[in-house]
């Protein structure tokens, strides 16, 4: 059974819209992650933080007054005709919403724990549910009134590309004739101070796959796309799903965990390893990663497919990092031969396996048929993409 992606809504440090995304995806030079000072304050590093216009959102109620919900506004703006159009033509109880995300408004509430250590009092606009998972699902399928399921998926770094797989099977169930999928996750202090405390993040822009690989830049986006069974030039034709139960925060080092995800993703998809074209790596910079995914990558597919990890431009997303990948695999796709650069510092590091490393300018002759998105999370939650040319 085939199941599309129509054309993804995205915002994140790399663009504001897909056009824009796209410019930066192919492009020789790195944008998007820059130095900030002002997520964390006292502490200058670089983050994928979005410097765009968002919508407002005064106009919800309090509990879903939050800087995640504005994201994921501005990503719904841009695909609205194609959500109305496919409400009108199933009805409001056959369309659900999932979404990842790991922060919702957690920022809110550090702004709120702040005002009240300076003031003695809690902002008036602050409501302690802004901070609640399922807001983001919540506040869509309201704001929406639609009446088929809507949830959240939150499994750390999986959890966008966990949504994309949750609502193909929402719809393979027959609870819904579409589902608006995706994912979102805004910048806040929790997300930043944490990672650093467990020595993961790089004050410099990330160097996925180098020697002197060093960390993440957290970042903040979203993107939401409407998947169904009506035709479009963009089919999710696989995804997997596995668990390395090895470790609360490190990947399994042979990368089994990864490799369960990819095989089973390739298996529903109904192709050979040899059919992919391209893979958006996890490519977070951290030493175990990197390790990890190099050798499941080499063992799996061997040392020519093409890949990279785009992180260097959006940071990396967490909740929201499956779902942006996944819109640049639609962009992959949709496009003319162009592949996403893997941004670096060209210094290889010679313990891992010399996978095929996107240099900039390089292409195709035609767009690939197939590709596929890998996220890995904490706890070894690992969710594996296929995506695949509809024509």
């Amino acid at each position: 059974m085939s199941f599309f992606l129509q054309p993804p809504g995205v915002v994140c440090a790399a663009g504001a819209d897909l056009a824009a995304l796209r410019e930066a995806v192919f492009a020789a030079q790195p944008v998007g992650v820059a130095m900030n000072g002002s997520v964390w304050p006292g502490h200058e590093l670089h983050l994928g933080a979005v410097d765009a216009a968002l919508p407002s959102v005064e106009h919800l109620p309090p509990p879903q007054r939050s800087r995640n919900n504005a994201l994921l506004l501005a990503a719904l703006a841009q695909i609205r005709g194609a959500v109305d159009g496919t409400i009108a033509r199933h009805g409001a109880d056959r369309v659900g919403v999932v979404l990842g995300t790991s922060t919702s408004g957690v920022g809110e509430s550090e702004a709120a724990i702040a005002a009240l250590a300076r003031d003695g009092r809690l902002p008036a606009g602050f409501h302690v549910e802004q901070q609640e998972l399922g807001s983001p699902a919540l506040m869509l399928a309201e704001l929406l009134g639609l009446g088929g399921p809507r949830y959240v998926v939150s499994t750390a770094c999986s959890s966008g590309a966990k949504a994309l797989a949750s609502g193909a099977r929402l719809l393979l169930t027959g609870l819904c004739d579409a589902v608006i999928v995706g994912g979102v996750d805004a910048l806040c202090g929790m997300t930043v101070a944490g990672f650093t405390a467990l020595e993961s993040v790089d004050a410099a822009r990330c160097r996925p796959m180098s020697a002197t690989r060093a960390g993440i830049n957290i970042g903040e986006g979203a993107a939401l796309f409407v998947l169904s069974r009506e035709p479009s030039s963009v089919r999710l034709s696989g995804w997997g799903e596995s668990s390395d139960a090895h470790h609360i925060s490190a990947p399994e080092p042979t990368g089994r965990g990864a490799l369960a995800a990819m095989r089973e993703a390739l298996h529903r998809a109904g192709l050979a390893p040899a059919d992919i074209g391209y893979l958006n790596l996890h490519g977070t910079a951290t030493p175990q990663n990197d390790a990890m995914e190099s050798r499941a990558v080499a063992e799996l597919f061997g040392l020519a497919l093409p890949c990279s990890s785009t992180k260097p431009l959006t940071g990396h997303a967490l909740g929201a990092a499956g779902a942006i990948e996944a819109a640049i695999a639609w962009l992959t796709l949709a496009g003319d031969g162009r592949l996403p650069v893997h941004h670096f510092d060209g210094q290889r590091d010679a313990a891992l396996p010399p996978i095929a490393l996107v240099a900039p300018g390089q292409r195709l002759a035609a767009a690939p048929r197939h590709v596929m998105s890998n996220s890995f999370a904490f706890g070894g939650n690992n969710a594996s993409l296929v995506l695949s040319r509809h024509d």
